[in-house]
């Protein structure tokens, strides 16, 4: 079985929208080849914190990162981290501010734009800046990473649904559009995922309220949608809200490494022992 994980964060989609509008996605589970969960963000429900919490699997009481405008290294261990240590090699196509908390800060949009440094945290990196690039070449930039290198763990974080969220709210026609492309796109690369034999990871850093904005404690805000495409996961929907701070020991779990110390001990519901082939 691979010990290959690939993460996507589709940045600011809550879960009730997502699981309306991401229907080839929303077919795996209906069909027993993917799982379902609900997962409750840390707070606060704002986008660099929580993405300090997905890849350290660290609260923001703990790492420090505790708002967007936290602009510095990470002091935590991260998924990259521990991937690097492993031997293991891993990629992202990304919003800068992930490459402000594992690799440089600030991030210098001439020499950062791509990155090839094995010695680094993230070793193979391509980022972008401008909020609204689009969905489809993160994606493309992401496929090209994976194609190139290789990777055991890929990470890819598009931002068209928090923008169209911010822009317009999470009862708008444009914020559902942009999750049905944001589906449309997955649909085309998921089958190529899956028949290389990828454990996929689906989720978001935050939701969105109906006003356009997040951070704050309602559900719309810290709601989000966990897809699993794997065989150590049982598909179908699970009923137990999952801890945001369980995603980074449960991609660990499924690369085959040790979690850092400070990972939570949490066992995700569906979570098998072994795969009888």
């Amino acid at each position: 079985m691979s010990n290959k994980v690939i993460a996507i964060v589709v940045d600011g989609m809550r879960y009730d929208k997502g699981c309306e509008a991401l229907g080839f996605i929303q077919h795996l589970v209906e069909t027993n080849q993917a799982a379902l969960y609900k997962v409750k963000s840390e707070l606060p429900s704002l986008s660099r914190p929580l993405y300090e919490v997905l890849l350290t699997g660290t609260p923001a009481s703990m790492n420090g990162i505790t708002s967007n405008q936290t602009v510095r290294l990470s002091s935590e261990k991260s998924l990259f981290h521990l991937t690097k240590e492993n031997g293991l090699i891993n990629a992202t196509a990304s919003y800068y501010w992930v490459s402000e908390l594992y690799n440089r800060a600030p991030f210098h949009f001439i020499e950062d734009r791509e990155q090839e440094n094995e010695s680094m945290p993230i070793q193979y990196g391509k980022f972008y800046w401008d909020d609204d690039y689009p969905d489809s070449h993160v994606l493309m930039d992401a496929e090209a990473l994976r194609r190139k290198y290789d990777p055991h763990f890929l990470y890819i974080h598009p931002m068209g649904v928090d923008v169209k969220g911010e822009n317009y709210g999470s009862e708008s026609k444009e914020y559902r559009e942009q999750i049905l492309k944001m589906g449309s796109l997955l649909a085309q690369l998921l089958p190529i995922w899956m028949k290389a034999g990828y454990h996929i990871l689906i989720t978001s850093d935050h939701g969105m309220s109906e006003y356009g904005n997040h951070g704050g404690i309602t559900n719309g805000e810290r709601d989000v949608p966990l897809f699993i495409i794997s065989p150590r996961i049982e598909t179908g929907i699970h009923e137990e809200v999952v801890p945001q701070l369980a995603f980074a020991p449960l991609v660990c779990e499924l690369l085959g490494i040790e979690q850092s110390e400070k990972m939570i001990a949490y066992r995700i519901p569906g979570l098998k022992e072994t795969v009888v082939l």
